[in-house]
């Protein structure tokens, strides 16, 4: 449809996204499913999958888009392919100039960037020309260190002044942000789960989930059974969480160890376990859904290296199961105060996740209470439909400043604010008009060059 022929205040929002799997798929469809809900016209560009394409004419919504693309077509997007590597690279120029095109065809009133990959295109296509909202999902320089975090680090400076907002989904996200010293307008916007999907199993439901689930074919029915739902990468730490798992296994010999995910670490954690690691320990593989797995566990655990606010834990929570979590960016804020003592751990310390762990699993009491704390403070703070809410208002909060068409703003959000800082905003041509015709140029290339190692490590 085109910009002049839309109804009157419908906005037109593109979300563009890369990874397409995980935390910040999940997140992009939770927000895409309220916002259709709401009335608004949605985009959602991300890479294809890259799969063979079916036969012409019988493609579902969003085939060849990933697992988010599919997702998104589900809850009313339009989806449309943007080939695009995970890291940047030779190729980030001409990436950048599709994505430029793509947008100049969809004309929207506003563009949300999802992770650092479409957050590092989408401010190089726009430049400022449109309303660009940029949500890192955990900063790239967490995770580097030496040049490449001190380039990234320069990069995300730079590109500030092309985010008319940078939304954090902790506080201690953006202050890592604001350490870093990233010149941005900052919102703080905290992750939000269906608390209708994700919910407390009941005992039948548990028995059910434990007999049905392939992986757990030979695990006992009552064997206390710990479950680390994430993408198998460096970011969420499986191989720490093996070298724990022998010492938990020294005092809870009938526990196992689930691992649920994909991702490249996993040719490496298999060898791991044939070279003798902890005995018990299951790779299950991708899940489409996570509910069953979080029904047959007893306790979850998330031992990431860095985060921005991880939305696995929060899923289980909201599912009546107590967590065990790293220290990083965001986890505080993910628990409430009483359980920062039993359920949060240094980083990188397996002896320590071990104990954690094992106190837990060796008090059906302690865990239950656990449980029972978690379920209040995730229904308390991290409700989707909160979220969402913050996040249409802000977009509404953006646009009124522009002169473009605002969405009803609803009910008023009870979660996320807003810490305004000024933002030295771009002079001189048209950028929406010259873009593409300067991102195959050395700004371009030079910021494949210098982020590519720092982009491709951020596995949100």
């Amino acid at each position: 449809m085109p910009h002049h022929d839309r109804p009157p205040h419908q906005m037109t929002v593109v979300h563009v996204a890369q990874p397409v799997e995980g935390g910040v798929a999940r997140v992009v469809t939770d927000l895409v499913h309220a916002q259709t809900a709401a009335g608004l016209r949605v985009h959602v560009v991300c890479p294809p999958d890259g799969a063979p394409r079916p036969t012409p004419g019988t493609e579902p919504a969003g085939a060849g888009c990933g697992t988010l693309g599919r997702a998104a077509a589900a809850a009313g997007a339009e989806v449309h392919p943007w080939p695009a590597s995970r890291a940047p690279g030779p190729a980030l120029p001409a990436e950048t100039l599709r994505l430029a095109r793509l947008l100049r065809r969809l004309r929207p009133d506003l563009v949300h960037a999802h992770s650092a990959k479409a957050g590092l295109a989408a401010r190089l296509a726009l430049r400022g020309g449109l309303p660009t909202l940029y949500q890192p999902h955990a900063w790239s320089f967490d995770a580097v260190e030496g040049a490449p975090a001190r380039l990234a680090r320069s990069w995300e400076r730079t590109a500030a002044r092309w985010a008319t907002r940078v939304v954090c989904v902790s506080d201690a996200e953006r202050g890592r942000g604001a350490a870093a010293g990233i010149p941005a307008r900052w919102s703080v916007l905290p992750n939000g789960v269906d608390l209708e999907r994700f919910r407390p199993a009941t005992a039948d439901e548990k028995r059910h989930a434990r007999g049905t689930l392939p992986a757990l074919d030979g695990v006992p029915p009552d064997a206390p059974l710990v479950v680390c739902v994430a993408r198998l990468c460096a970011q969420k730490g499986q191989d720490l969480l093996l070298r724990a798992w022998t010492h938990v296994r020294a005092r809870c010999p009938e526990a196992h160890l689930v691992l649920v995910g994909d991702g490249p670490d996993r040719a490496h954690l298999l060898r791991e376990l044939s070279r003798g690691a902890p005995a018990q320990v299951l790779l299950a593989g991708a899940a489409a859904d996570p509910v069953p797995w979080y029904r047959a566990a007893d306790l979850a655990v998330l031992p990431s290296r860095w985060e921005g606010m991880a939305l696995a834990p929060l899923e289980a929570m909201a599912s009546g199961r107590p967590v065990v979590l790293t220290d990083v960016t965001g986890a505080r804020e993910s628990l409430p105060t009483a359980l920062h003592g039993p359920c949060l751990v240094p980083p990188r310390d397996p002896p320590a996740l071990a104990r954690a762990l094992t106190r837990l699993l060796a008090d059906p009491r302690r865990r239950a209470a656990a449980a029972d704390r978690a379920l209040e403070h995730v229904r308390d703070h991290h409700d989707v439909r909160r979220t969402a809410a913050a996040v249409t208002e802000l977009y509404r909060e953006v646009l009124g400043g522009t002169g473009r068409p605002a969405p009803d703003p609803g009910p008023e959000p009870a979660a996320g604010r807003t810490a305004e800082r000024p933002t030295r905003r771009p002079t001189g041509r048209n950028t929406r008009q010259t873009t593409g015709q300067t991102t195959g140029q050395t700004t371009g290339q030079t910021t494949g060059q210098t982020t590519g190692r720092a982009v491709e490590r951020v596995e949100s």
